[in-house]
């Protein structure tokens, strides 16, 4: 399959004839980058490497010879090789299908037994795979081979891409995000596209659904940098492809929250609602610097935007608490370190005893685990970090009984070790212990971080403690917020390890940490109609263990808890 530096050759060969084909339009050079990759990319990657020349390369991106579609649905035309000879001109076009199996073959390994049966012919032509059942209505295009000509391949894309845009309502957008970009594409695969089934449409491989895979192109297409173009960094082995943080577009006035010691509540409409904390995107805390979208207010809210902890928030906050600063020039959104402190406030681990291994089935300690035989998170693409995700999920089986690592005792859970044993495995820093405040200010001060003795320099962390951890520190170890459930379970279904921290209201209560795991071919996120995720996929220790399902909606909205946030990691 392309790699980057496939993606990059791709850029540099044909990107000048595909900019002025998209002008006019809100599609982009990564999207037609990513369905080259994902309808022909096995093919024209190998056929560069093998030093093929354009001419040559786009004549063998042919392919599909399977009579009947993955997903179940009959071929219009043509069903079989008999269909195709009984149409006008149809040994013609059996000939040059036939005959572009077997020089395809020649170069592409797995097609021996398609061209050892004589009755199999390709049934996909050109760089992004037009069907034979357009052959009735456009035969010349076939028969001529214009499908071998870039132009020509581009050409029909293109207009069909147009189409997609129309379906989907898009025709006037003048930008699209890779979600949107990557639901274009679904319609391109399948002629439609279901909002309640997110990206998990079109084309099933056996691992990944035809959206979530060109989104995953397309973010790849994002690290091919080429000429001065920027370029996202390449995630490394064992880590997801996140996309930076997000920009701010909001261009109204800046103010600052000002609640004399209290938070803000952001929410999603300018009402206050029934309970308070149900429509409550955040807490904006006492001095945070906002800015308006629309300065007039709305039933004594304004609209505002503001990055917080790396998150784009945009919703309403009570006027009376907002006030204008002209001194505010920019607000800074936040990103995570890309590697953790390797000095300063480093990582605190405390080992285990000499000779001791920490294992699922003893009771929870304030050591990591360290069984022999646990897995990990190491793959470079997303499908691998899913399947690693998932692996590491059924390993921890935190509802299986005989693991008393995690069960509940005397009515308080463990879902902050379940979240930690996670985030461990995956090879993502999340503490089980943490310097007491002693400590950190003596590191604060210039010292060398001290030995970890609990109870004397670490201290266990519990959920609540763990919410103020990742406000505070997480930055430094790769950790930062996002603005919605639906982007925390996308990116977990790009294999980043994602979480839901829930702070308790200060009630005798604690707060509550949930996983966010990879969607599965079974298994998935609750979408409504218009396609909002309102329950994801979550796996949880604590009073009621889960290992992998939807949950209550909303759950972190209960008014136990003073406040909630989303949390990625790559």
């Amino acid at each position: 399959m392309p790699d980057r530096d496939d993606l990059i050759w791709f850029k540099r060969t044909f990107a000048e004839r595909i900019v002025p084909a998209l002008a006019g339009t809100p599609l982009t050079l990564d999207l037609i980058v990513a369905l080259a990759c994902q309808e022909t990319g096995f093919i024209w990657s190998k056929l560069r490497r093998d030093g093929l020349d354009e001419a040559a390369l786009l004549a063998l991106c042919v392919g599909d010879t399977i009579d009947a579609r993955a997903d179940g649905s009959g071929r219009p035309f043509p069903k079989h090789r008999a269909d195709l000879l009984g149409h006008p001109r149809g040994a013609e076009m059996f000939a040059i299908a036939r005959a572009a199996l077997v020089e395809m073959a020649a170069h592409i390994p797995g097609y021996e037994r398609s061209v050892a049966n004589p009755d199999k012919f390709c049934h996909g032509f050109g760089l992004f795979q037009r069907d034979l059942q357009h052959f009735p209505d456009d035969p010349e295009y076939f028969l001529e081979r214009r499908w071998a000509r870039f132009g020509q391949t581009l050409e029909h894309a293109t207009r069909e891409l147009r189409r997609c845009l129309h379906v989907l309502g898009l025709r006037d957008a003048s930008r699209l995000d890779d979600e949107r970009l990557a639901q274009v594409a679904i319609v391109y695969n399948t002629g439609r596209f279901r909002p309640e089934r997110g990206l998990r449409q079109g084309h099933f491989d056996g691992q990944r659904y035809y959206g979530e895979s060109v989104l995953a192109w397309l973010r790849l297409a994002k690290t091919a940098q080429v000429a001065d173009a920027p370029a996202w960094p390449s995630p490394r082995p064992g880590e997801a492809l996140l996309p930076p943080p997000s920009p701010l577009e909001a261009g109204g006035r800046f103010h600052r929250v000002e609640t004399h010691g209290a938070t803000l509540r952001l929410r999603s409409q300018p009402k206050r609602s029934q309970p308070p904390s149900a429509n409550v995107i955040a807490a904006l805390p006492d001095g945070h610097p906002v800015r308006a979208v629309d300065d007039t207010p709305v039933n004594g809210f304004l609209e505002v935007e503001t990055s917080l902890y790396g998150a784009r928030l945009r919703g309403f906050a009570s006027a009376e608490h907002l006030v204008r600063d002209d001194r505010i020039r920019r607000i800074p959104v936040l990103a995570p370190s890309p590697t953790p402190p390797k000095r300063g406030f480093v990582a605190a681990h405390l080992p285990a005893p000499a000779g001791t291994a920490i294992r699922r089935r003893a009771p929870a300690g304030p050591q990591s685990l360290d069984e022999p035989g646990q897995p990990g998170r190491h793959g470079g693409d997303p499908a691998t970090l899913r399947r690693e995700l998932a692996a590491i999920v059924d390993w921890l089986a935190c509802d299986d009984p005989a693991h008393a690592r995690y069960a509940p005792r005397d009515g308080v859970g463990f879902a902050a070790v379940y979240a930690h044993d996670y985030c461990h495995l995956a090879g993502v820093y999340l503490p089980r212990v943490w310097w007491t405040d002693a400590a950190l200010a003596r590191i604060a001060l210039g010292g060398k971080p001290p030995p970890a003795l609990l109870g004397n320099t670490v201290r266990e962390l519990g959920s609540d403690d763990l919410c103020r951890w990742l406000r505070d520190f997480g930055a430094h170890f790769g950790w930062r917020r996002t603005g919605s459930v639906a982007s925390l379970q996308r990116e977990a279904d790009q294999g980043a390890v994602a979480l839901i921290a829930a702070e308790g209201a200060h009630d005798g209560r604690g707060g509550h940490i949930a996983l966010v795991v990879p969607e599965t071919p079974r298994r998935g996120a609750r979408r409504n109609a218009s396609g909002d995720v309102i329950a994801p996929l979550q796996s949880q220790a604590g009073p009621a263990p889960m290992r992998c399902a939807t949950g209550i909606p909303d759950w972190w909205k209960d008014p136990r808890y003073a406040d909630a946030a989303f949390w990625l990691h790559a």
